[in-house]
C-alpha cells in the first residue's frame, strides 16, 4: 500500500509482523510498576478492545510483555513503516482540507527530529504524549481522512472517541488531555490513569499538535535571557549563562544564548539527547570534564564570544565547580522536566544515566530521595553564587517555569523567602513574574506561530518577508508602551532565517500581540488567495497571554488571589471553538506537573478564503484579549493599558475595569 492507503486503512485488517526493538532510537524511561494484578488485566482488555477478538490471542501475550518491561502497553508492532514527518498538505488524503492540516501537525510531532520518544508517541517532557498507543494513532489518522466540514472528531486523551455531527463553522477535531476530576491529580494517580490507558499528559503542544521542535521556545527563551541581563544591567557579550536540560522544550536555551550573544553552560544527563542537539547545531560543543569546562568558559569570555557549551553530566556538579573556581555567573536558571520529577525528569547526581534509570524503576522510593538530596544541594550551590558581592552583584537567577522550585522546596531545599507575600513565596521569581509576564504577557505579546503546509522553505520565507513588513509598518505607530517588544520581534524575525531555527516542519514563532497577530494572518490569507504561497497553519503555544492558568508560571504575576483559578484556560478554548478555530484542545498539566496547570491552544488553518479571513479576525482578537481583560482584573497596570486600547479600537468590546485602591487607606 501506498501512503494514502495506509493513512486510510487505519488499524490493519491483518496483524503486521513484530518489530525489533530499535536501540539507537530516544527511548522513554520504564515507568514505575504501579498497577495491581486485577489492574493489569484491566490495562490488557482496555488495549485490546482497539482489536478484533481473532487477534487477542496472540496480541495478549505480547502487550503483557510490554507492560511488564516498559510500564505501558505502546503497541510497537503497529508503528507506521512509512517514515513519520509532515508532508505537503497535498499528500494527504481526505475531504477536509482543514483535516488534513491536522494530519500534517500530528505526524509532524512525532518527526524522529522533533520528538523526544517518537516510539512511545512522546514529543517532549519526558512524558508529553500525542498518544498513548499506536492503535490512537492508526484511528485518528483514518478518521480525520474520512471526515467532511460537518463532523467533528472528539479526542479523549489520545483516544479517538469518534466523528459527530456538526456544522463548518465548528472546530474539526476537539481535544482534551488529561482532564481528570481534580482530587484525583497527584502523578501517582496520572501513572495509574495513563498506564490504564484511560488518561495521558498531552503536555502543552505536544497533545495538541501544535509543537513545531525547540525553535516554539528558542525566541521566548531569547526574550527571557535578553531580559534578564537588561535587569542586571548588563549586556550578554561575555556574559554567562548557566542552566540545564537540552530535551525538547530545554533543548531551545543554548540556542537562545547564542542569539542573545552571551556564553551558555547547559548540563544534560542523557548522552543521546545531547549529541542530537550538537548534530542540530544547537549547542556548539559538548564537555565532560569540569576543568576542561571553566578554562573554555574563561577563555570564551575573554574573546567575547557567543558560544554554547554542553556539559554532559549533572548540572550540580557544575553550579559548585563554577563556585570553587571563582567563575561568576551572571544569570542562571534550570530547565529539566520538574513537573516529572520521578520519571525522568531530573536525574540524581552520584549516579550514572543507566544507574539512575534502572533504580527510577526497579526502587523509586530510592530515586525520589536521591533526587530530592540532589535538589537541596542544587539549590545550596545556586545560594551560594546569588549570594556573592566580591565581583559586583551576585548571580540573577529565575524560575524557568519547570517546576524547579516547587519541587525544591518540597525536598525541603532552602528557596522559600525570608518575608513570603502572596504571590512572592519563593527566593527568586517566576521568569513570568520578572520578565515575560510585566513586559509581555500583560502587553498581550505571546508566543503566535505559524507553519507552511507546503513544507516549501521558500514559503517560510516568504513568511517571514511579510510578518517583518507587518510589523515594520506597526511600529510607525506604536505606543511607547511596547516599541521595545515590537523592535525584539523586528530584530528576531530578520536574524530568523540565518539562525537555521527550523526542525521538522517549515515553521516559525513570533512575540505578537491581537494588532499584530490578526494583521499578520491577514496578509498571509492575502497571499495565500494571491497564489504567492500555499496553505498556512496558525497557532501558538499554550504558554502565552490568555492560553493557561498556572499559579507558578504563566499567572504567577497575578496578584489578586485568583492565579490558582482556571477560568481564564477553560474560558479561552470556549472562545476560540466557537469563534472558528480549525481544532482547539485544553489540558492538564502542561509544563509545571499533573495537577499544576490547565491549558489550552488552538490550530488554523489559512487557505486563502474570505471565509478564513472572517474566522481569523474573530479567533484572534478574542484569544489574546481574554486573558488582557483578566490580568487586568487583577490590577496590572500594562494590561490596563492594552485593554483600553482594545477598546478603543474594537466598539462591541466592553470590559470591566479595576478601580485602584490607595495604599494608605490600609
Amino acid at each position: 500500500m501506498n501512503f494514502q492507503e495506509q493513512i486510510q486503512q487505519g488499524i490493519p485488517t491483518e496483524l503486521p509482523q513484530p518489530k525489533p526493538y530499535e536501540t539507537n532510537i530516544n527511548h522513554a524511561p520504564k515507568r514505575k510498576e504501579i498497577l495491581t494484578e486485577e489492574e493489569k488485566i484491566l490495562a490488557l482488555k482496555n488495549a485490546l478492545r482497539y482489536f478484533e477478538p481473532q487477534f487477542h490471542a496472540e496480541l495478549l501475550p505480547e502487550f503483557k510483555e510490554e507492560l511488564e518491561k516498559y510500564g505501558r502497553i505502546y503497541m510497537y508492532r503497529f508503528r507506521p513503516d512509512y517514515e513519520m514527518k509532515a508532508r505537503d498538505i497535498a499528500e494527504y488524503p481526505g475531504k477536509s482540507e482543514q483535516a488534513k492540516a491536522i494530519m500534517l501537525m500530528i505526524q509532524n510531532n512525532l518527526d524522529y527530529a522533533v520528538a523526544q520518544h517518537p516510539h512511545e508517541l512522546i514529543t517532549y517532557g519526558g512524558n508529553g504524549a500525542v498518544f498513548s498507543n499506536w492503535a490512537q494513532y492508526l484511528l485518528t489518522m483514518k478518521y480525520l481522512s474520512e471526515m467532511t466540514d460537518e463532523q467533528t472528531l472528539t479526542m479523549y486523551s489520545g483516544h479517538p472517541m469518534g466523528l459527530f455531527p456538526s456544522h463548518k463553522d465548528a472546530p474539526r477535531v476537539v481535544v482534551t488531555n488529561g482532564m481528570v476530576i481534580p482530587n484525583y491529580s497527584k502523578s501517582d494517580d496520572w501513572e495509574k490513569f495513563n498506564a490504564l490507558g484511560v488518561s495521558q499528559y498531552g503536555q502543552m503542544t505536544a497533545g495538541s499538535y501544535m509543537y513545531i521542535g525547540p525553535q516554539g521556545i528558542v525566541h521566548g527563551t531569547t526574550i527571557t535571557v535578553l531580559n534578564a541581563f537588561r535587569k542586571i544591567n548588563k549586556e550578554p557579550i561575555g556574559g554567562l549563562f548557566v542552566t540545564s536540560g537540552l530535551g525538547g522544550m530545554s533543548g531551545a536555551q543554548p540556542k537562545a544564548g547564542n542569539i542573545a550573544g552571551c556564553v551558555t553552560v547547559c548540563a544534560e544527563v542523557n548522552p543521546k539527547i545531547t549529541k542530537i542537539r550538537h548534530e542540530q547545531k544547537w549547542v556548539n560543543e559538548i564537555h565532560e570534564n569540569l576543568d576542561e569546562l571553566v578554562a573554555r568558559v574563561r577563555k570564551a569570555q575573554k574573546n567575547n564570544e557567543a558560544v554554547s557549551l554542553a556539559y554532559l553530566g549533572n548540572i550540580v556538579e557544575v553550579w559548585e565547580k563554577f563556585d570553587e573556581e571563582n567563575l561568576k555567573i551572571d544569570i542562571g536558571s534550570d530547565q529539566t522536566s520538574l513537573h516529572n520529577p520521578w520519571a525522568g525528569g531530573y536525574y540524581p547526581a552520584g549516579q550514572t544515566f543507566e544507574e539512575s534509570n534502572t533504580m527510577m524503576a526497579e526502587n523509586p522510593e530510592l530515586f525520589k530521595e536521591k533526587v530530592q538530596e540532589t535538589l537541596i544541594r542544587h539549590a545550596a550551590a545556586i545560594n551560594k553564587h546569588t549570594l556573592r558581592q566580591d565581583q559586583g552583584p551576585g548571580t540573577y537567577f529565575f524560575d524557568y517555569g519547570n517546576a524547579f522550585l516547587l519541587e525544591a522546596s518540597r525536598a525541603g531545599a532552602d528557596v522559600m523567602s525570608d518575608h513570603p507575600t502572596l504571590g512572592r513565596e519563593f527566593k527568586f521569581p517566576s521568569y513570568v513574574q520578572d520578565i515575560m509576564g510585566p513586559m509581555c504577557f500583560d502587553y498581550g505579546f505571546g508566543p503566535f506561530r505559524w507553519v507552511c503546509a507546503s513544507g516549501k522553505p521558500e514559503d517560510l520565507q516568504k513568511t517571514d518577508e511579510i510578518a517583518c513588513q507587518v510589523l515594520e509598518e506597526m511600529i510607525k505607530t506604536s505606543p511607547e508602551e511596547i516599541q521595545q517588544q515590537m523592535k525584539d520581534n523586528i530584530t528576531w524575525i530578520k536574524g530568523a532565517q540565518e539562525n537555521n531555527l527550523v526542525v521538522g516542519s517549515q515553521a516559525r514563532i513570533l512575540y505578537a500581540d491581537a494588532e499584530g497577530r490578526v494583521k499578520i494572518a491577514e496578509a498571509f490569507n492575502k497571499a495565500i488567495k494571491n497564489g504567492e504561497i500555499g496553505a498556512v497553519v496558525l497557532g501558538r503555544d499554550h504558554h502565552d497571554v490568555s492560553g493557561t492558568d498556572s499559579p507558578y508560571r504563566e499567572t504567577s504575576n497575578i496578584y489578586d488571589g485568583s492565579r490558582f483559578t482556571a477560568d481564564m484556560a477553560i474560558q479561552n478554548v470556549i472562545g476560540d471553538s466557537f469563534r472558528g478555530a480549525t481544532w482547539v484542545s485544553i489540558h492538564n498539566g502542561g509544563g509545571v506537573g499533573w495537577g499544576e496547570v490547565i491549558n489550552g491552544g488552538f490550530g488554523m488553518l489559512l487557505d486563502g478564503s474570505d471565509d478564513a479571513d472572517r474566522r481569523l479576525k474573530s479567533m484572534l482578537f478574542w484569544d489574546v484579549n481574554n486573558g488582557i481583560s483578566r490580568r487586568s482584573w487583577a490590577r496590572n497596570e500594562g494590561s490596563v493599558f492594552a485593554i483600553k486600547r482594545a477598546m478603543e479600537a474594537e466598539p462591541n468590546l466592553k470590559v470591566t475595569l479595576p478601580n485602584f485602591v490607595d495604599e494608605s487607606l490600609f
